[in-house]
């Protein structure tokens, strides 16, 4: 589906281009940048970047960009030990 630019709100006419997003369900959306997030206390968070990563679980230390916190932490599994001496 194609998504035509809009009218913005107050804008008299003028047009904004649509930003494209991807819903991962196991990970962050990601957005085409610039990107300016509006966050609950009305602080704005702001990005240059050309894709941004926002967190959708909450857990990143650096919200509302993802720092990949929602991945399942493995521990690493050290080889056995040679138990027969040469």
């Amino acid at each position: 589906m194609h998504a035509e630019p809009r009218n913005t709100p107050g804008g008299a006419g003028t047009t904004r281009s649509a930003r494209r997003t991807a819903r991962d369900p196991k990970g962050p959306d990601l957005v085409e940048g610039p990107v300016e997030i509006v966050l609950d206390d009305g602080t704005v968070a702001r990005s240059e970047r050309f894709l941004v990563a926002l967190c959708t679980c909450r857990r990143s230390r650096i919200y509302p960009w993802c720092d990949t916190s929602h991945r399942p932490r493995e521990r690493a599994v050290t080889p056995p030990e040679d138990r027969n001496p040469s």
